[in-house]
């Protein structure tokens, strides 16, 4: 099941890597600019607050899609603490998908 798990995983990155390539990569509406300027609020150890350019990318995602990565393995493979990453609407005072 491991393996199977480990070969997924690697699928994932490389389609990935492929879409980057081709055109940029985006999720959920935000660039990978928009992901490094919220970057810094959404990584451990120590999580800045929230920065005015990452609460303006932030308001022009899609937050249910983001909402969607929650439990996968694309955050944390960004860096990004899904955790952290969940609370970021609230602390940019957008609101959360309700089930989120």
């Amino acid at each position: 099941m491991a393996v199977k798990r480990f070969v997924m995983m690697v699928a994932v990155v490389v389609v990935a890597a492929a879409v980057v390539a081709a055109e940029g990569f985006k999720l959920c509406n935000m660039s990978e600019d928009d992901l490094e300027t919220c970057k810094p609020a959404v990584s451990k150890p120590t999580p800045a607050d929230p920065s005015a350019e990452c609460c303006k990318a932030l308001s022009g995602a899609d937050l249910t899609c983001l909402c969607s990565y929650r439990n996968s393995e694309t955050l944390p493979l960004l860096g990004i603490d899904p955790d952290l990453a969940m609370a970021l609407p609230a602390k940019c005072s957008l609101t959360p998908p309700s089930q989120c």
